[in-house]
Protein backbone atom coordinates (compact mmCIF):
# COMPACT_ATOMS: atom_id res chain seq x y z
CA UNK A 1 0.00 0.00 0.00
CA UNK A 2 2.85 2.33 0.56
CA UNK A 3 4.21 1.91 -2.73
CA UNK A 4 0.90 2.33 -4.37
CA UNK A 5 0.85 5.26 -2.20
CA UNK A 6 3.84 6.74 -3.41
CA UNK A 7 3.35 5.67 -7.02
CA UNK A 8 -0.05 7.46 -7.13
CA UNK A 9 1.65 10.55 -5.36
CA UNK A 10 4.73 10.39 -8.10
CA UNK A 11 1.90 10.57 -11.09
CA UNK A 12 0.13 13.20 -9.63
CA UNK A 13 3.57 15.46 -9.15
CA UNK A 14 4.06 14.78 -13.12
CA UNK A 15 0.85 15.41 -13.97
CA UNK A 16 1.04 18.62 -12.11
CA UNK A 17 4.71 19.62 -14.05
CA UNK A 18 3.09 18.81 -17.18
CA UNK A 19 0.08 21.19 -16.43
CA UNK A 20 2.61 24.19 -15.53
CA UNK A 21 4.31 23.65 -19.06
CA UNK A 22 1.30 24.02 -20.93
CA UNK A 23 0.63 27.24 -18.89
CA UNK A 24 -1.98 28.46 -17.34
CA UNK A 25 -3.24 30.63 -20.70
CA UNK A 26 -3.54 27.45 -22.49
CA UNK A 27 -4.60 25.03 -19.54
CA UNK A 28 -7.84 28.19 -19.42
CA UNK A 29 -8.91 27.92 -22.93
CA UNK A 30 -8.19 23.65 -22.74
CA UNK A 31 -10.01 22.37 -19.23
CA UNK A 32 -13.16 23.95 -20.30
CA UNK A 33 -13.85 22.89 -23.95
CA UNK A 34 -12.58 19.47 -22.42
CA UNK A 35 -15.04 19.47 -19.61
CA UNK A 36 -17.28 20.39 -22.00
CA UNK A 37 -16.49 17.70 -24.78
CA UNK A 38 -16.54 15.26 -22.54
CA UNK A 39 -20.16 16.11 -20.89
CA UNK A 40 -21.68 16.56 -24.69
CA UNK A 41 -20.21 12.86 -25.21
CA UNK A 42 -22.42 11.62 -22.51
CA UNK A 43 -25.50 13.63 -23.32
CA UNK A 44 -25.42 12.31 -26.85
CA UNK A 45 -24.35 8.72 -25.84
CA UNK A 46 -25.32 7.55 -22.57
CA UNK A 47 -29.21 7.81 -23.20
CA UNK A 48 -28.82 5.55 -26.34
CA UNK A 49 -29.53 1.93 -25.20
CA UNK A 50 -26.05 0.97 -27.46
CA UNK A 51 -24.46 4.22 -27.36
CA UNK A 52 -23.71 3.96 -23.61
CA UNK A 53 -22.25 0.73 -24.10
CA UNK A 54 -20.02 2.21 -26.44
CA UNK A 55 -18.51 4.27 -24.32
CA UNK A 56 -17.27 2.18 -21.88
CA UNK A 57 -15.55 0.42 -24.77
CA UNK A 58 -14.76 3.80 -26.29
CA UNK A 59 -13.06 4.67 -22.70
CA UNK A 60 -11.41 1.61 -22.41
CA UNK A 61 -9.70 1.63 -25.73
CA UNK A 62 -8.74 5.18 -25.02
CA UNK A 63 -6.72 4.12 -22.00
CA UNK A 64 -5.41 1.26 -24.44
CA UNK A 65 -3.90 4.03 -26.54
CA UNK A 66 -2.49 5.88 -24.04
CA UNK A 67 -1.04 3.01 -22.15
CA UNK A 68 0.50 0.66 -24.66
CA UNK A 69 2.90 4.40 -25.75
CA UNK A 70 3.86 4.79 -21.85
CA UNK A 71 7.64 5.89 -21.75
CA UNK A 72 7.95 4.70 -18.49
CA UNK A 73 7.82 0.66 -19.05
CA UNK A 74 11.11 -0.11 -18.91
CA UNK A 75 11.80 2.05 -15.41
CA UNK A 76 9.02 0.76 -13.94
CA UNK A 77 9.29 -3.07 -15.26
CA UNK A 78 13.55 -2.75 -13.38
CA UNK A 79 12.16 -1.21 -10.16
CA UNK A 80 8.74 -2.53 -9.22
CA UNK A 81 8.09 -5.92 -11.16
CA UNK A 82 4.57 -5.79 -10.09
CA UNK A 83 4.07 -2.17 -11.16
CA UNK A 84 0.60 -3.46 -13.39
CA UNK A 85 -1.04 -3.42 -9.90
CA UNK A 86 -0.30 -0.18 -9.32
CA UNK A 87 -0.89 1.12 -12.84
CA UNK A 88 -4.20 -0.92 -12.67
CA UNK A 89 -5.53 1.46 -9.52
CA UNK A 90 -4.29 4.55 -11.79
CA UNK A 91 -6.28 3.68 -14.49
CA UNK A 92 -9.32 2.84 -12.44
CA UNK A 93 -9.59 5.85 -11.10
CA UNK A 94 -9.00 7.85 -14.16
CA UNK A 95 -12.02 5.62 -15.31
CA UNK A 96 -14.40 7.07 -12.46
CA UNK A 97 -15.57 10.05 -14.17
CA UNK A 98 -16.95 8.23 -17.14
CA UNK A 99 -18.39 5.85 -15.03
CA UNK A 100 -20.11 8.43 -12.64
CA UNK A 101 -21.65 10.13 -15.75
CA UNK A 102 -23.25 6.82 -16.87
CA UNK A 103 -24.50 6.64 -13.22
CA UNK A 104 -26.01 10.07 -13.70
CA UNK A 105 -28.37 8.77 -16.56
CA UNK A 106 -29.04 5.45 -15.01
CA UNK A 107 -26.43 3.29 -17.13
CA UNK A 108 -25.36 1.21 -14.35
CA UNK A 109 -24.08 -1.90 -16.55
CA UNK A 110 -21.96 0.67 -18.78
CA UNK A 111 -20.93 2.15 -15.61
CA UNK A 112 -19.78 -1.30 -14.22
CA UNK A 113 -18.25 -2.33 -17.62
CA UNK A 114 -16.27 1.43 -17.28
CA UNK A 115 -14.77 0.14 -14.43
CA UNK A 116 -14.12 -3.42 -15.08
CA UNK A 117 -12.37 -3.08 -18.23
CA UNK A 118 -10.13 0.05 -17.14
CA UNK A 119 -7.73 -2.20 -14.60
CA UNK A 120 -7.29 -4.67 -17.26
CA UNK A 121 -5.99 -2.35 -19.55
CA UNK A 122 -2.43 -2.34 -17.41
CA UNK A 123 -1.66 -5.93 -17.95
CA UNK A 124 -1.63 -5.09 -21.75
CA UNK A 125 2.04 -5.09 -23.70
CA UNK A 126 3.51 -1.69 -25.13
CA UNK A 127 3.54 -1.30 -28.15
CA UNK A 128 7.10 -1.50 -29.10
CA UNK A 129 6.83 -5.14 -27.82
CA UNK A 130 4.39 -5.76 -30.12
CA UNK A 131 6.77 -7.55 -33.12
CA UNK A 132 9.84 -6.72 -34.10
CA UNK A 133 10.75 -5.05 -37.28
CA UNK A 134 11.69 -7.96 -39.29
CA UNK A 135 8.06 -9.41 -38.45
CA UNK A 136 6.12 -6.55 -39.78
CA UNK A 137 4.14 -7.14 -43.46
CA UNK A 138 4.75 -4.36 -45.40
CA UNK A 139 2.23 -1.49 -45.15
CA UNK A 140 -0.01 -0.42 -48.08
CA UNK A 141 0.41 3.13 -47.01
CA UNK A 142 3.69 5.09 -48.81
CA UNK A 143 6.48 5.64 -46.56
CA UNK A 144 6.04 9.06 -46.82
CA UNK A 145 3.15 9.44 -44.91
CA UNK A 146 4.69 8.19 -41.66
CA UNK A 147 1.90 8.97 -39.76
CA UNK A 148 -0.26 6.51 -40.96
CA UNK A 149 2.50 3.99 -41.11
CA UNK A 150 3.49 4.35 -37.94
CA UNK A 151 -0.57 4.20 -36.28
CA UNK A 152 -1.72 1.65 -38.27
CA UNK A 153 1.02 -0.65 -37.27
CA UNK A 154 0.11 0.20 -33.40
CA UNK A 155 -2.85 -1.10 -33.93
CA UNK A 156 -4.73 1.27 -36.18
CA UNK A 157 -6.39 -1.36 -38.65
CA UNK A 158 -7.64 -2.94 -35.46
CA UNK A 159 -9.36 0.19 -34.08
CA UNK A 160 -11.22 0.71 -37.81
CA UNK A 161 -11.94 -2.64 -38.05
CA UNK A 162 -14.05 -2.03 -34.58
CA UNK A 163 -15.63 1.01 -35.24
CA UNK A 164 -16.67 0.15 -38.61
CA UNK A 165 -18.07 -2.97 -37.55
CA UNK A 166 -19.80 -0.91 -34.93
CA UNK A 167 -20.95 1.29 -37.18
CA UNK A 168 -22.41 -1.07 -39.40
CA UNK A 169 -24.28 -2.95 -36.27
CA UNK A 170 -26.10 0.74 -35.78
CA UNK A 171 -25.87 1.50 -39.31
CA UNK A 172 -30.24 2.17 -39.08
CA UNK A 173 -29.57 5.31 -37.11
CA UNK A 174 -26.63 7.98 -37.82
CA UNK A 175 -25.83 7.82 -34.54
CA UNK A 176 -23.75 4.64 -35.19
CA UNK A 177 -21.65 5.69 -37.89
CA UNK A 178 -20.91 9.65 -36.46
CA UNK A 179 -19.69 8.39 -33.20
CA UNK A 180 -18.01 5.97 -34.92
CA UNK A 181 -16.30 8.61 -37.51
CA UNK A 182 -15.49 10.50 -33.81
CA UNK A 183 -13.69 7.47 -32.91
CA UNK A 184 -11.91 7.36 -35.68
CA UNK A 185 -10.52 11.24 -36.01
CA UNK A 186 -9.55 10.15 -32.49
CA UNK A 187 -6.90 7.69 -33.39
CA UNK A 188 -5.52 10.00 -36.45
CA UNK A 189 -5.29 12.51 -33.87
CA UNK A 190 -3.02 10.31 -31.88
CA UNK A 191 -1.33 9.50 -35.33
CA UNK A 192 -0.62 13.18 -35.44
CA UNK A 193 0.77 14.34 -32.27
CA UNK A 194 4.12 13.26 -32.37
CA UNK A 195 6.50 16.16 -34.52
CA UNK A 196 9.26 14.29 -36.76
CA UNK A 197 12.91 15.09 -36.79
CA UNK A 198 13.86 18.66 -38.28
CA UNK A 199 15.98 16.79 -40.39
CA UNK A 200 12.71 15.05 -41.84
CA UNK A 201 11.52 18.47 -42.75
CA UNK A 202 14.20 20.01 -44.27
CA UNK A 203 14.38 17.11 -46.68
CA UNK A 204 10.82 16.91 -47.88
CA UNK A 205 10.30 20.66 -49.13
CA UNK A 206 11.92 23.90 -50.59
CA UNK A 207 9.04 26.12 -48.89
CA UNK A 208 6.54 25.91 -46.20
CA UNK A 209 3.45 25.97 -48.66
CA UNK A 210 4.50 23.49 -51.12
CA UNK A 211 5.64 20.55 -47.43
CA UNK A 212 2.33 21.56 -45.97
CA UNK A 213 0.65 21.13 -49.40
CA UNK A 214 2.11 17.81 -49.93
CA UNK A 215 1.62 16.73 -46.18
CA UNK A 216 -2.48 17.39 -46.39
CA UNK A 217 -2.83 15.87 -49.94
CA UNK A 218 -1.13 12.62 -48.22
CA UNK A 219 -3.09 12.76 -45.12
CA UNK A 220 -6.21 13.67 -46.46
CA UNK A 221 -6.34 11.67 -49.30
CA UNK A 222 -5.62 8.63 -46.80
CA UNK A 223 -8.07 9.70 -44.25
CA UNK A 224 -10.83 9.64 -46.96
CA UNK A 225 -10.22 6.59 -48.36
CA UNK A 226 -10.36 4.94 -44.63
CA UNK A 227 -13.62 7.10 -43.83
CA UNK A 228 -15.45 6.01 -47.30
CA UNK A 229 -17.30 3.41 -45.93
CA UNK A 230 -18.43 5.35 -43.17
CA UNK A 231 -20.15 7.63 -45.33
CA UNK A 232 -21.57 5.01 -47.30
CA UNK A 233 -23.27 3.41 -44.33
CA UNK A 234 -24.59 7.06 -43.80
CA UNK A 235 -25.49 7.74 -47.09
CA UNK A 236 -27.48 4.44 -47.40
CA UNK A 237 -29.07 5.24 -43.98
CA UNK A 238 -31.73 7.79 -42.56
CA UNK A 239 -28.89 10.58 -43.41
CA UNK A 240 -28.98 10.34 -46.91
CA UNK A 241 -26.29 11.78 -49.07
CA UNK A 242 -26.69 14.60 -47.96
CA UNK A 243 -26.27 13.91 -44.54
CA UNK A 244 -23.61 12.22 -45.58
CA UNK A 245 -21.92 14.44 -47.72
CA UNK A 246 -21.96 17.53 -44.86
CA UNK A 247 -20.34 14.78 -42.55
CA UNK A 248 -17.60 13.30 -44.55
CA UNK A 249 -16.54 17.54 -45.04
CA UNK A 250 -16.89 18.41 -42.05
CA UNK A 251 -14.97 15.77 -40.81
CA UNK A 252 -12.35 15.91 -43.51
CA UNK A 253 -11.87 19.42 -42.58
CA UNK A 254 -11.44 18.39 -39.22
CA UNK A 255 -8.54 15.98 -39.97
CA UNK A 256 -6.60 19.03 -41.66
CA UNK A 257 -6.83 21.30 -39.01
CA UNK A 258 -5.27 18.89 -36.57
CA UNK A 259 -2.82 18.13 -39.20
CA UNK A 260 -2.07 21.97 -39.30
CA UNK A 261 -2.13 22.13 -35.87
CA UNK A 262 0.34 20.07 -35.29
CA UNK A 263 3.01 21.90 -37.67
CA UNK A 264 1.81 25.39 -36.39
CA UNK A 265 3.01 24.16 -32.40
CA UNK A 266 5.89 21.93 -33.75
CA UNK A 267 8.44 20.94 -32.50
CA UNK A 268 7.09 20.59 -28.97
CA UNK A 269 5.07 17.60 -28.99
CA UNK A 270 2.96 18.63 -25.61
CA UNK A 271 1.90 21.84 -27.39
CA UNK A 272 0.87 19.86 -30.28
CA UNK A 273 -1.18 17.61 -28.33
CA UNK A 274 -3.11 20.18 -26.34
CA UNK A 275 -3.78 22.12 -29.27
CA UNK A 276 -5.26 19.63 -30.97
CA UNK A 277 -7.09 18.38 -27.98
CA UNK A 278 -8.52 22.02 -28.03
CA UNK A 279 -9.56 21.79 -31.56
CA UNK A 280 -11.15 18.48 -31.50
CA UNK A 281 -13.31 19.31 -28.32
CA UNK A 282 -14.54 22.80 -29.51
CA UNK A 283 -15.63 20.60 -32.59
CA UNK A 284 -17.55 18.62 -30.12
CA UNK A 285 -19.01 20.92 -28.32
CA UNK A 286 -19.93 24.01 -30.68
CA UNK A 287 -21.51 22.91 -33.80
CA UNK A 288 -25.11 24.45 -34.30
CA UNK A 289 -23.89 27.72 -32.58
CA UNK A 290 -23.95 30.12 -34.10
CA UNK A 291 -20.77 31.41 -33.31
CA UNK A 292 -19.19 27.91 -34.72
CA UNK A 293 -18.81 28.87 -38.34
CA UNK A 294 -16.98 32.54 -37.64
CA UNK A 295 -14.55 30.35 -34.86
CA UNK A 296 -13.86 27.22 -37.52
CA UNK A 297 -12.88 30.43 -40.21
CA UNK A 298 -10.71 31.77 -37.80
CA UNK A 299 -9.12 28.59 -35.92
CA UNK A 300 -8.12 27.49 -39.88
CA UNK A 301 -6.87 31.11 -40.76
CA UNK A 302 -4.73 31.55 -38.05
CA UNK A 303 -3.43 27.56 -38.22
CA UNK A 304 -2.17 27.93 -41.90
CA UNK A 305 -0.48 31.54 -40.81
CA UNK A 306 0.77 29.95 -38.03
CA UNK A 307 2.15 26.78 -39.45
CA UNK A 308 3.65 28.64 -42.43
CA UNK A 309 4.91 30.69 -40.13
CA UNK A 310 6.72 28.06 -37.90
CA UNK A 311 8.02 26.57 -40.75
CA UNK A 312 9.52 28.94 -42.52
CA UNK A 313 11.75 29.91 -39.49
CA UNK A 314 13.00 26.41 -39.34
CA UNK A 315 13.64 26.06 -42.85
CA UNK A 316 15.35 29.09 -43.14
CA UNK A 317 18.99 27.55 -42.46
CA UNK A 318 18.55 23.83 -43.17
CA UNK A 319 21.19 21.33 -42.01
CA UNK A 320 24.53 21.67 -44.30
CA UNK A 321 24.49 18.79 -46.61
CA UNK A 322 20.43 18.42 -46.75
CA UNK A 323 19.06 18.80 -50.07
CA UNK A 324 15.24 19.38 -50.62
CA UNK A 325 13.77 16.09 -52.64
CA UNK A 326 10.38 17.22 -53.98
CA UNK A 327 10.29 20.49 -55.94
Amino acid sequence: MTLLIAYLRLRARLAGRVLREIGWVRLALLAPVVVAAIGRVLVVAAPHPVGRWALAVGSALVLASAHRQRADFRFLTISAPRFRQWVAVEYTVAAVPVAAGLLGFGAWGAAGLTLLLAPGVAWLPPAVEARSTRQRARSPVRSEAFEWVSGLRRGGWLGWAALLAGAGWQHASPLGPVLALAGWLLVLVGCYGTPEPLSMLALAAHTPRQFLGRRLRLGLGYAALTAAPFWWLLAVGPAGPGGALAVGVAWLGLVGLVILTKYAFYPSALHIRTSQALVVGVALVMPGHPVYPVLLLVAVGGAIWQSQRRLRSLLAQPEPGIRPIFD
